[in-house]
């Protein structure tokens, strides 16, 4: 018996069903078949008190009744009995429970979770499909499903019933190790079962349909557990629209909505996003596969120019590399293919056909993947009429996996059958049969891309900060200072973020000090409290050239916006506008975007967010997502730009964010002046975090 807090749930003793039935396809029926089916062997109780036997079952008229006091009770009532039946459960100790009911009576939910948790019992549910636990025989659901008939080595993990279900039982190819919908996650979130899976010795690879996460702490160090552990993590995460800051000050908090910080928590710890259940499915297929994946990328054989070509323009929407293949390879495979055929990759290599169009595919295959460069090979060719498979094109696999051990798969473009013999079989057999040319490349992309992240291994964390400036920002922000651009600048540069110096003076006239001090060309802007985006009201004033021109842009200004300015020098090196900010997200605490700065911020929304604090190297990789990343090197006569020390300025923002993360909402560098030379902050705006009675 586990250990793990839990065991009294999903390797329980003795299991009573409450609301037993003998209808079949009721949920008091099915979840006494399915534990059966599972092959439970503890004592299992039906409850009913109309019924003396269910299912070849002694049948009890309630719980006080049994023999001894089971470990779970799974309830099979309505919610109008559900409660009573819930409290006479902890009356008798029980240590876990299950409900199916999606509790939609007022209040019914609260209560529930309130009295388990004051009970100490585990508690399933509610709305929920049940679970799954294969190697432990313990199938607790109310609801059919298919035989699987062994256990295997991957987990789905579902807040979406419907998830869990749609791939447990649709998709034959895949030996579920353990499942579990979680539903409305009273007492026990996704992060809970996700912790357990990862103690089964036999788990390669779990899959998650997340909607959101009510316990993101538990979240980040199970993902973290699997990182240690090297189990990939695939997730389905949906719900790409909400914005968990609507009401943010800085363009940061408005760019940083909780899709963007999922990504962040994804990037962070190796975790693998699809973008549905098929690639869902394709993803753990491939992950599943026993092959160990050596350096490289990926090469695929077709028997159609035209599919050839749409496997091509698929890479390149989802940025999946196919390697140009070595001089040696393309001598071997000019031998093999008919003339007009070129040697390239991906590979079409059907020519006329004929008698022997069988043989020359498959060498043309095994010469594809005894290519250096090549890591992970498949055959992408249609099923044959009725959706089956040709067993010709498991020879390719075969034939190319004896000669190179490198992992390789059957791939048709449209989409045959999960339940197809041949195709269960060679999964299993560790050469995977998939469907759709878009789900492969997906699930390709994500292999390879976890095998790069594990090769990365730990990276060095940015120098921390001198104790002595962290505790001096800390006891300032956190009492009532002025928190002007100025003051703000001063913070960023105290932290080795470089930001350009700025006067604060209330005007309209220039203090004599600080018109001695100045470098003309100025900017001026509007330093007024309450407007933190200046240039939306017109308070950024750009090329001030003299002393006139700035008395003139002073008076104009502080009328219209009032009498708080301030002067900073004028930026003249060409460059690209960038931003940099920290954004607090609600569930996973601070937050660092980076983007496209000035005007397009909000505009273009081309940003990325990433989880503080990060290396320059981490920043580099994000940078690399961006849609125009391009802009950023060298173009029309233009040096690349110093995208390292932009890179390295994040690196210390992510560090500010984490050592100020009490005292700091938001920050925003709005806009950095990304230059050849280096990068400097234009304009700098740090909000406080809230505090009681503030």
């Amino acid at each position: 018996m586990s250990s793990h807090r839990l065991a009294p749930l999903l390797q329980p003793r003795s299991i009573a069903v409450v609301g037993a039935s003998a209808r079949v396809g009721s949920p008091g029926n099915e979840v006494l078949v399915n534990l059966r089916k599972g092959g439970y062997s503890g004592p299992v109780y039906p409850v009913n008190p109309g019924r003396d036997r269910i299912c070849g079952l002694d049948c009890y008229p309630a719980l006080a009744a049994l023999p001894e006091i089971p470990q779970q009770v799974v309830f099979a009532v309505n919610d109008t009995r559900l409660e009573a039946c819930f409290d006479d459960a902890i009356a008798l100790g029980v240590e876990a429970a299950t409900v199916f009911s999606s509790l939609s009576q007022p209040g019914l939910a609260e209560r529930l979770r309130q009295k388990a948790q004051a009970a100490g019992i585990v508690l399933h549910g509610g709305n929920s499909m049940g679970f799954f636990n294969m190697a432990g025989q313990v199938w607790v659901s109310g609801f059919d499903t298919r035989d699987h008939t062994r256990p295997g080595n991957v987990v789905l993990l579902s807040q979406s019933g419907a998830g869990m279900s749609g791939i447990l039982d649709s998709e034959e190819r895949l030996d579920i190790l353990f499942a579990a919908s979680t539903g409305q996650e009273l007492c026990l979130g996704i992060e809970d079962y996700l912790d357990y899976v990862l103690d089964l010795p036999a788990t390669r690879v779990v899959g998650l349909f997340l909607e959101t996460s009510r316990q993101p702490a538990r979240l980040l160090s199970a993902l973290e557990k699997a990182r240690q552990r090297r189990i990939p993590v695939v997730a389905l995460k949906v719900g790409k629209t909400e914005l968990a800051a609507r009401l943010a000050i800085s363009h940061s908090g408005a760019l940083a909505g909780s899709d963007a910080v999922f990504d962040a928590v994804f990037d962070r710890y190796g975790v693998q996003r699809v973008d549905d259940m098929a690639q869902l499915a394709a993803a753990l297929i491939l992950f599943a596969q026993p092959h160990p994946l050596p350096a490289g990328g990926l090469a695929t054989l077709h028997d159609s120019g035209g599919e050839r070509q749409l496997a091509i323009d698929l890479a390149a929407e989802l940025g999946v590399d196919y390697p140009q293949l070595d001089a040696a390879s393309v001598v071997r495979l000019e031998e093999l293919l008919d003339a007009g055929l070129p040697a390239v990759n991906p590979l079409d290599a059907w020519g006329s056909g004929g008698a022997d169009a069988g043989r020359s595919m498959e060498a043309c295959f095994t010469a594809l993947m005894a290519d250096p460069g090549i890591a992970l090979g498949a055959v992408v060719h249609d099923r044959a009429p009725g959706g089956g498979i040709y067993s010709s094109y498991l020879q390719y696999l075969r034939g190319a996996h004896a000669a190179t051990g490198k992992p390789v798969c059957l791939v048709a473009n449209c989409a045959g059958s999960g339940s197809d013999p041949q195709a269960i079989a060679a999964t299993r057999a560790g050469l995977p049969v998939l469907d759709g040319l878009r789900e492969f490349q997906v699930a390709a992309r994500s292999v390879l891309a976890y095998r790069d992240f594990l090769a990365r291994g730990e990276e060095p964390a940015p120098v921390p900060t001198a104790p002595e400036i962290i505790v001096r920002w800390r006891d300032f922000l956190a009492g009532a200072g002025d928190l002007d651009e100025s003051v703000a600048g001063r913070l960023l540069r105290h932290f080795g973020i470089p930001v350009a110096e700025t006067a604060v003076f209330d005007g309209p006239a220039v203090p004599a000090g600080i018109m001695r001090s100045l470098r003309f060309p100025v900017v001026l802007k509007t330093a007024q409290p309450g407007i933190a985006h200046k240039t939306d009201v017109g308070g950024v004033v750009l090329n001030l050239e003299d002393p006139a021109a700035l008395r003139q842009g002073c008076a104009e200004m502080a009328a219209r916006l009032g009498p708080r300015l301030a002067v900073a020098p004028m930026i003249t090196a060409e460059g690209v506008e960038m931003l940099l900010g920290v954004a607090r997200d609600s569930q996973f605490g601070p937050t660092v975007v980076m983007g496209l700065g000035g005007v397009y911020a909000e505009l273009l929304r081309d940003s990325v967010v990433l989880l503080p604090p990060f290396s320059a190297a981490q920043a580099m990789r994000a940078l690399s997502r961006l849609k125009m990343r391009k802009l950023l090197d060298a173009v029309r006569g233009r040096e690349a730009l110093a995208v390292g020390a932009f890179c390295e300025m994040a690196s210390r923002l992510s560090l500010l964010a984490v050592e100020l993360e009490d005292v700091v909402a938001e920050v925003d560098i709005n806009p950095v002046r990304l230059m050849v030379a280096g990068c400097v902050g234009l304009d700098a705006l740090v909000v406080r975090a809230q505090t009681d009675g503030r």
